[in-house]
């Protein structure tokens, strides 16, 4: 028999060869020690380029642009229902936003909030959240004013110049949506440090705010369809709506959603005053809420709104024979 040719064998042990010899080029930053386990690799360094000082600023400029985003729909939805725009085409709020935007009834009402708490935000931290036209001399210059040299504010010490996290969805901020505007800043705060200074989830935020609701909680013994007054006192966020009655449209941990002639307001308990009403006299004010925000609009003479306005803020549950003859004549001439 004749013996297999030599080649075969000279060409199994080059490619033997040839194996081991990439084997040995790929592991050439290697060394290895007698234990196999002690080896050691060596890595090239990657150079991290650093920003500019431009750049930096247009990266937060740009930051702010995204995170801001979120929250001007809820804007826009403010300003269409307080101005009524929607009046030529629908009778209520939550009707047009359910046929134009497909929103269902809460959730105009949720990007409303959530855009108010953003503002307060920005506006809590003394310091990080410039305007875009603000340069950083102007901003040391008003911080040196109002902070004098060896002195630092609560919300200074949390939150550094440049370091301020602000929420990125409707749904991050609505845990706080019903709380006090210091405590929406300090809540949110504590949430960012709980999430290792990034922005927190909902879930994050509404655990801090249930632990503070553990410690303060404090009993809401409002009922819907209940008539308040609303007390403006030490609270700016309700300028203009101080003697204004509200009926409870919602009741909360620590406050009561309240619908009132122009919109639905969030209001912390201590701003809220019962009247008191029978369930008679409750309805009775439903009714004539809803008449006056049917007829109520910006575009109306300063002399009529005035009149809606003064109904807003009756400290009894009916009309007088007049004022109902000149709202009946009001709801004619808008149906006209």
């Amino acid at each position: 028999m004749a013996k297999p040719s030599s080649r075969r064998k000279k060409a199994t042990s080059a490619a033997e060869i040839n194996s081991k010899s990439l084997s040995n080029s790929a592991n050439e930053d290697i060394s290895v020690e007698e234990n196999p386990a002690t080896a050691t690799i060596t890595v090239s360094a990657v150079e991290v380029e650093e920003l500019t000082d431009e750049e930096q600023s247009d990266r937060l400029h740009l930051e702010r642009k995204v995170e801001k985003a979120v929250f001007e729909a809820g804007k826009a939805l403010m300003e269409l229902r307080d101005r009524r725009l929607y009046r030529s085409t629908h009778s209520t709020f939550e009707e047009y936003c359910k046929d134009r935007f497909g929103f269902q009834r809460r959730h105009p009402y949720r990007l409303i909030e959530a855009s108010a708490v953003f503002d307060n935000l920005m506006k809590m931290c003394p310091k990080g959240t410039q305007t875009e036209t603000e340069t950083e001399t102007e901003t040391e210059s008003s911080n040196a004013e109002i902070y004098p040299s060896g002195t630092q504010t609560e919300n200074e010490e949390m939150c550094p110049i440049g370091t301020q996290i602000l929420p990125t969805s409707e749904r991050q901020v609505r845990p706080i949506t019903k709380l006090e505007s210091q405590q929406q800043w300090e809540v949110w705060q504590r949430a960012v440090e709980e999430a290792g200074g990034k922005v927190p989830s909902a879930r994050v935020v509404g655990d801090v705010v249930q632990r503070i609701m553990e410690r303060t909680k404090v009993p809401n013994t409002y009922q819907l369809g209940e008539v308040c007054q609303i007390l403006a006192k030490d609270n700016p966020e309700l300028r203009g709506k101080g003697g204004c009655w509200g009926i409870v449209s919602q009741v909360n941990e620590f406050s009561c959603t309240v619908k009132t002639w122009n919109g639905e307001y969030t209001v912390g308990l201590q701003h809220l005053k019962s009247y008191n009403y029978l369930l008679a006299e409750c309805e009775q004010m439903q009714v004539i809420c809803d008449r006056i925000s049917r007829v109520y609009s910006s575009a109306l003479e300063e002399s009529v709104q005035k009149f809606l306005e003064m109904l807003g803020k009756l400290n009894r549950s009916y009309l007088t024979a007049l004022e109902e003859k000149v709202l009946n004549v009001l709801e004619a001439e808008i149906r006209a």
